[in-house]
């Protein structure tokens, strides 16, 4: 039988959410470097809010990934949404030396064109989780995955962010199997107890959790981790849980999981053969993971707290 997560207190009556407030700020670099100080070189990856290239630091001979955030002038140059800019830059500053997270060195600018390009982590290979998902992956190896996803997840929740688009296209593989959490452009601040986000669209349709698909802008880290929930699943089937184009289908769908969760029948949409595999500790997190409710769903501190990962020598895993 599926264990049922206990209830909690909603996220935004959790400690953590109340003070959020109360954490230091965490903004850009005052002072960017010039661009001209590194060399800009292919184009490693794209997507709608910038390009990330390869790139060397003249300065230090350190090799570095370039990411160019979009501006509103032509061709995309010019100054970039300044707020959004410090947010993933301040997002990336708090977490800075987490193991699964990409790191940031610098800001640099360009004040010929008012072009700004993050200066990252650059990760040998470069490939994202979506292009390494090619077949069904065993327990061993998505348990050994997904604490490193949740590990990240809890340092961004800690600091007093959330990512808000969690998904395997945001996140890189290294060639020995450790995950790094990149593409930080829709992280926030959670923000303090009843007070609501900016309402608009946020992350990609199909790892959106059903809070934010049913418009309650007062979320919180809990959408991270329903994210997750999602990546878990793709992990053991190499399929996409919801691979819906609408916020109807999308919600409809969320809702056949959650009937099929409380009747303890298989997970949602997920053939009970491509599970037969896992064990009831690993169904356990899949399951705290996609509660329906938020204040139902696995905390990231508390997911690494269940004996699927307790009870689990963590070691380096290759693809």
């Amino acid at each position: 039988m599926v264990p049922t997560p206990p209830k909690r207190p909603a996220p935004d009556q959790e400690p953590g959410a109340a003070d959020a407030n109360k954490r230091p700020r965490h903004n850009a670099p005052a002072s960017p470097r010039s661009i001209a100080e590194f060399e800009l070189f292919e184009v490693l990856g794209e997507g709608a809010e910038g390009v990330v290239r390869r790139g060397r630091d003249r300065r230090t001979g350190k090799n570095v990934a370039l990411k160019w955030i979009f501006g509103d002038g032509p061709g995309g140059h010019g100054h970039p949404d300044r707020r959004a800019l410090a947010m993933e830059a301040g997002c990336l500053h708090a977490c800075r030396g987490h193991p699964s997270i990409i790191g940031i060195h610098d800001v640099a600018a360009d004040p010929k064109t008012g072009d700004v390009h993050l200066v990252l982590e650059l990760v040998c290979g470069g490939l994202t989780l979506r292009e390494s998902m090619w077949k069904p992956l065993s327990e061993d190896v998505v348990r050994e995955m997904m604490r490193q996803l949740i590990s990240a997840a809890r340092k961004i929740h800690d600091a007093g962010f959330i990512h808000r688009d969690m998904k395997p296209e945001n996140v890189l593989v290294c060639p020995l199997g450790a995950l790094k959490v990149c593409d930080f452009g829709s992280a926030t601040r959670q923000e303090p107890a009843g007070k609501p986000h900016e309402a608009h669209p946020v992350g990609t349709l199909q790892y959106n959790s059903p809070e934010l698909l049913d418009g309650n802008w007062c979320y919180g880290p809990a959408v991270d981790m329903w994210g997750l929930g999602c990546v878990m699943a793709e992990l053991l089937t190499a399929e996409t849980l919801f691979d819906l184009e609408t916020r109807e289908e999308m919600l409809d769908e969320m809702s056949k999981l959650r009937d099929q969760m409380a009747s303890a029948s298989a997970a949602g949409k997920l053939d009970p053969e491509c599970l037969a595999h896992l064990s009831e500790a690993g169904r356990d997190v899949l399951t705290g993971l996609l509660a329906f409710r938020p204040d139902e769903r696995l905390t990231a501190a508390e997911a690494l707290e269940k004996p699927w990962f307790k009870n689990f020598k963590s070691h380096w895993i290759g693809l």
